[in-house]
């Protein structure tokens, strides 16, 4: 996945995938849990740059046009 809009598309898909019963549950709770781990080392990137005032763009949360 390149960004955060991919990563929220393939969760999506999953959750779908689970709903309809084409994935295992404990597939989709591995990989949301994947995501998740993700997630919180972009929350502690923000964070840090908040802290040291720093101003540069995190590519993996830069949504495409």
């Amino acid at each position: 996945m390149k960004n955060i809009t991919e990563l929220r598309s393939d969760l999506m898909d999953n959750y779908v995938k689970m709903k309809d019963k084409q994935m295992e549950l404990k597939e989709g709770k591995e990989l949301a849990n994947t995501a998740g781990k993700v997630l919180t080392s972009l929350k502690i990137e923000l964070e840090y740059n908040a802290m040291m005032g720093i101003k540069t763009p995190i590519p993996f949360l830069q949504l495409e046009k």
